[in-house]
């Protein structure tokens, strides 16, 4: 058995002027050059995490412009909705006025007839005048002179004559004016027409006093 001196350990050598940080250095250089090294192999590609969030966002961003669009559809159907209400209703008042007015025409004659023959005095003057003021006010109009061209979508002819001063078809006579509500004809002004003179010489020709075929005597013979 050998004899251990007492007070005395086994140390491991150290060589001569080293400390012991040095023996640390070595393990604490290769740890910094792991930690440079493992983020430096993901830096090029992106994490799973952001390949999600590009990917919600492009969900969020389809979902916003086809929300977009029907906003822009609904808003479209909802204005052409409000124009044909509101064409719908003018057309109802239109026809409920016309079919009012259309009553009171033949009412309306009398008080023109009466005016004509120097009827209409008194009472009956004012109250026919405040009826007249009323439908004015209610739209409808008066149309049919006489002297203007007779024109078939607003005129009735009901009489037919000839006429050497007349170029074209003529209103002579008004026998019933004609009423309209803005651009729709109630009914059309009844008339008397005059037409003109079968054979007659244009107006033109006559004023050279010289016909087609006093032109074709005059012109030398081509034979």
């Amino acid at each position: 058995m050998s004899e251990e001196t007492p007070g005395f350990e086994e140390k491991p050598e150290v060589p001569t002027g080293a400390t012991p940080d040095d023996a640390a250095e070595p393990k604490a250089a290769a740890s910094s050059e792991e930690e440079a090294a493992a983020p430096a192999g993901d830096s090029g590609a992106p994490s799973a995490q952001e390949t999600a969030l590009l990917a919600q966002l492009d969900q969020a961003r389809t979902a916003l412009g086809e929300r977009t669009a029907d906003l822009q559809r609904l808003q479209a159907e909802y204005q052409n909705y409000r124009r044909r209400v509101e064409r719908d209703r003018i057309a109802v008042k239109e026809i409920a006025v016309a079919s009012l007015l259309t009553e009171l025409l033949p009412t309306l004659d009398d008080i023109g007839r009466a005016r004509d023959h120097g009827e209409l005095v008194g009472g009956f003057k004012s109250v026919a005048e405040s009826l007249e003021t009323a439908a004015a006010k209610m739209g409808l109009q008066q149309f049919g002179k006489e002297g203007e061209p007779f024109d078939p979508t607003i005129h009735e002819a009901l009489m037919h004559s000839y006429a050497p001063d007349v170029t074209e078809t003529t209103c002579v006579a008004i026998l019933q004016p004609g009423y309209r509500i803005g651009e729709r004809t109630i009914r059309p002004a009844r008339v008397a027409v005059a037409e003109p003179q079968p054979g007659a010489a244009p107006k033109s020709e006559s004023a050279d006093g010289e016909s087609p075929s006093d032109k074709d005597a005059d012109a030398p013979d081509k034979g």
